[in-house]
């Protein structure tokens, strides 16, 4: 536990956050923390996102990969066979080509932006179901903050009896598993 405490500066408390400041600073003020990276890559719904995310990535490279072989392929035609063409049809297949190749690269750009998105949105996703958790658990616990401890982060220290990491993931998980599996994004 730790306390806090301070000098009631001005003796107008008006609104009920005030009041509740004046209640909090007079008394102590129970601190816990979480490791957030362990917190994430050991819950369960972050894990079976990720593995869906990771597939959809290998899905797209095998597709790029394709698409590429497919180009590298008609350059080599067009190697092994442009002496034959008129030099406005090589000239118009190197146009075809070019193009072709920046169509590659295009699509090889959209394919990272979505799954850039797709993993922003995931950790979005993950954190908010973790602070909705933490919320709760911190209420039901009478606890009034909950840290989030992270290597070169804002504590430095923190004694391991206020550490909660592994009761969070418990917690997290079970709250995932007992969820029906299509009420989750």
């Amino acid at each position: 536990m730790l306390l806090y405490g301070c000098d009631k500066a001005t003796p107008s408390a008006s609104t009920s956050g005030e009041a509740n400041l004046e209640a909090i600073s007079a008394g102590e003020v129970s601190v816990a923390f979480v490791y957030t990276d362990s917190v994430i890559n050991k819950y369960e719904y972050f894990k079976t996102k990720s593995g869906e995310l990771t597939e959809k990535g290998k899905k797209f490279e095998g597709d790029l990969q394709g698409r590429a072989r497919g180009f590298e392929q008609e350059v080599q035609t067009f190697q092994q066979t442009g002496g034959n063409m008129t030099p406005n049809q090589a000239r118009a297949k190197q146009e075809e080509l070019a193009k072709k190749e920046q169509n590659l690269m295009t699509y090889r750009d959209n394919l990272m932006q979505e799954l850039s998105a797709d993993e922003a949105a995931l950790y979005s996703d993950v954190y908010d179901h973790v602070q909705k958790y933490l919320k709760t658990y911190a209420q039901d616990n009478n606890i009034d903050v909950i840290l989030s401890y992270t290597r070169g982060g804002a504590v430095w220290y923190a004694n391991d009896a206020i550490d909660l990491t592994e009761t969070i993931i418990e917690g997290l998980n079970k709250e995932y598993t007992s969820t029906p599996a299509d009420s989750t994004k």
